[in-house]
């Protein structure tokens, strides 16, 4: 019998070619394909929690923005 292994759940930033620690957890759907309750999840260290917010907001997808602790 053998135990397998949970998945590793990323806890860097989202933001292209950003190997930061995150920091916050920015919560969002795409109303167009997702149901109202339905979250996805970006991460973001400090330095682009605004960038990676402010893509999601002006699209109308982002949801909540909330500390991430791992």
């Amino acid at each position: 019998m053998t135990e397998e292994a949970a998945p590793t759940v990323p806890t860097g930033c989202s933001a292209r070619g950003c190997g930061k620690p995150a920091t916050w957890a920015l919560l969002w759907n795409n109303p167009k394909i997702h149901t109202p309750d339905r979250r996805k999840t970006w991460l973001a260290c400090d330095e682009h929690k605004d960038s990676l917010s402010d893509f999601l907001d002006r699209r109308s997808f982002l949801r909540e923005v909330e500390p991430f602790t791992a």
